[in-house]
């Protein structure tokens, strides 16, 4: 592509475009640069979209929540319209069951009430009129379906939930993608596709633009890696994995269809649900379906992968996770195909993104996002702007953590907090719940 930019972002999943959208209204001359034939079509079309607020870390707590308002908000935030329609928010509330790995969200609540974040306490019989296709005996911990105990209950009943009335998600994250796309051209940003990246380039120790597969050079004083599960292989043509504290790795996953139990309407009056005594999170899915993900239990082998040569077709994951499921929701008629999705997640030693430069001036990261940061795709644009703005500038983001101000909060955000070189962790979950 002719023309000279002031930065390439590498990836047009709902990231990658919101970073584009973001700087290019800044004035940027901006080019998302994506290997797929369209925007959002690799991790981002696979993701259940999820929007909660719900998180182990206050910081990570406080970002979702003010990605939740973006979302609220949508037709305002990208200003233009798109002949494919907008992206709808179903805010049908998230149901947090209380458990022992969860600390009985004790910890949980107190970051949302931090944050004035509103929240209710479920008892079981409250459970049970919401969702009467429930049993609330415990099966924890998770097994693995050819566990002599698999469905056995393995103690009282649970104690209760927690709901979080902001809360839903996204019908179609595609099409999100494509929105945020079109904002993004309408502020002057370019996007090429089926353009695979091979070499990060440099010119006196800085970042000076990439090459593609069919040999195009293309040049741009910043480089900005949101690749997704690609992010790695990134890092590694840019020569700054080695540099960094925090590593990011592919991650196999398997999302489960099944209908609604019979009777149940589930579409209509199903909440948002993470259940890790059972090890499943779940949302409304179309056609009445209900869509289970993994919470990632411990007795479940992860699968790392070579983004490019990975099993793309079902496994016995999607019978255990389907199992597990038929363990909250016993009328559960789990069909003999399986339907769902098998995709990758990019994953960080901590499962925290991401947001951050690098040890090569003018090549940024926002990485480390699959699995639970497609809520935070548009905060996460202005944050990445901010932060690459500034560094651009002179400002020494690593000993002088750039402060963000978030728009719908009034809070202010440390980007440090998602440094490449922090120390992993402790209050993480480890898991897709961030």
């Amino acid at each position: 592509m002719a023309g000279k930019f002031d930065a390439i972002i590498i990836g047009a999943g709902i990231i990658g475009a919101s970073v584009g959208l973001e700087l290019a209204r800044r004035g940027w001359r901006t080019l998302n640069v994506d290997r797929l034939p369209a925007a959002g079509y690799g991790s981002t079309s696979a993701s259940c979209a999820i929007i909660r607020s719900h998180y182990s870390t206050l910081d990570g707590t406080a970002l979702a929540f003010e990605g939740y308002q973006y979302w609220r908000h949508w037709a305002a935030h990208l200003s233009v319209e798109d002949e494919r329609g907008l992206a709808r928010f179903e805010e049908v509330g998230c149901a947090i069951m209380k458990t022992e790995l969860n600390g009985h969200m004790a910890s949980i609540c107190a970051n949302l009430d931090a944050l004035n974040i509103a929240w209710e306490d479920w008892d079981n019989d409250t459970i049970m009129k919401r969702l009467p296709i429930y049993d609330l005996r415990s099966f924890a911990p998770a097994k693995r379906m050819d566990d002599p105990g698999f469905g056995e209950a393995t103690g009282p009943s649970m104690s209760g939930a927690v709901f979080t009335p902001q809360a839903g998600y996204i019908t179609d994250p595609q099409l999100a993608t494509h929105n945020v796309q079109m904002a993004a051209e309408a502020a002057g940003a370019k996007f090429l596709f089926n353009a695979d990246v091979t070499a990060i380039r440099r010119s006196g120790g800085r970042a000076c633009g990439i090459t593609l597969a069919n040999g195009d050079e293309i040049d741009a004083p910043v480089v900005v890696n949101v690749a997704g599960p690609h992010s790695a292989k990134i890092n590694q043509l840019a020569g700054v994995a080695d540099g960094m504290k925090i590593k990011t790795r592919a991650l196999r996953q398997e999302v489960v269809h099944v209908p609604s139990p019979p009777g149940f309407d589930y579409m209509a009056h199903g909440p948002v649900t993470s259940d890790s005594d059972i090890a499943c999170y779940s949302r409304p899915e179309t056609g009445n379906h209900i869509l289970y993900g993994s919470e990632d239990p411990e007795c479940d082998g992860r699968e790392w992968v070579d983004p490019d040569d990975y099993n793309t077709e079902f496994t016995d994951q999607w019978q255990t996770q389907a199992l597990r499921a038929g363990q909250r929701v016993p009328s559960l008629q789990i069909p003999n195909q399986a339907t769902g999705v098998v995709s990758l997640y990019d994953v960080t030693d901590d499962w925290i993104p991401i947001y951050d430069r690098s040890d090569l001036p003018g090549f940024y990261m926002a990485v480390g996002t699959s699995g639970n940061q497609f809520k935070n795709a548009p905060v996460a644009g202005a944050m990445m702007a901010e932060l690459i703005i500034r560094c651009q500038d002179g400002h020494d983001h690593d000993t002088d953590p750039v402060q963000f101000d978030y728009v719908y909060t009034k809070r202010q955000a440390n980007i440090g907090f998602f440094s490449r070189n922090r120390e992993i962790n402790p209050d993480s979950s480890f898991s897709v719940l961030g």
